[in-house]
């Protein structure tokens, strides 16, 4: 079994909370008193172009929220969304520690939209974990098309054999092995470092 070298992320649902995935909308639209069923129709028309970088933020509440007058401005709603992210107990000191140990390559592999992405890697010093993060809007691909994982492996130069991946959704997951990479299922903190150490990496 080859030794692994490099260990690439998701982010939300495993260092994160989910950045706008369903309960967070959900809490945005009853904070906001917004239809939920109307949301829900506008958000699926855009969404996948909003997580590939090809509309903006503002372009997407524009879409979904902003489309009628409403009592609350953009700035507040993206407030709110901004303020959902919040850190999982003990994620980021666990890859901290891995980035620490300067044993391994640390990137990431998740689907954001882009100021989203931009805002937790900035709040929450992930420039300071991880070399590279593919994401969604900044390479046009999204999770689980067996391309982002491809695009992980070309644009690092890794062989996947030696690369594991981590993420909370079993869908995901299987497209990463099928590529050759090594996974794990985020459950707990406890578990994702048992089951590191089964594939070899030291925590």
């Amino acid at each position: 079994m080859s030794r692994i070298s490099s260990i690439f992320f998701d982010v939300g649902g495993v260092l994160l909370t989910n950045a706008w995935d369903h309960g967070e909308r959900g809490q945005a639209l009853a904070r906001f008193r917004i239809d939920a069923a109307e949301f829900q129709r506008l958000h699926e028309e855009v969404v996948e172009g909003f997580e590939r970088g090809e509309i903006t933020l503002d372009q997407y509440l524009e879409r979904t929220v902003f489309f009628r007058p409403r009592t609350f401005s953009p700035e507040e709603f993206k407030s709110c969304m901004f303020s959902l992210s919040q850190p999982l107990a003990g994620r980021l000191e666990l890859a901290r520690d891995l980035a620490k140990s300067d044993k391994y390559f640390m990137g990431t592999i998740n689907n954001e939209s882009r100021e989203l992405n931009s805002y937790r890697i900035h709040t929450f010093g992930l420039r300071e974990l991880f070399s590279v993060f593919v994401s969604s809007c900044y390479v046009g691909l999204r999770k689980p098309d067996e391309s982002i994982y491809r695009c992980a492996l070309e644009v690092t130069q890794h062989v996947p054999e030696e690369c594991c991946f981590i993420d909370d959704r079993e869908e995901n997951l299987a497209p990463a092995a099928k590529v050759g990479m090594r996974v794990i299922q985020a459950r707990s903190t406890e578990q994702i470092k048992t089951e590191l150490e089964k594939v070899g990496v030291s925590v």
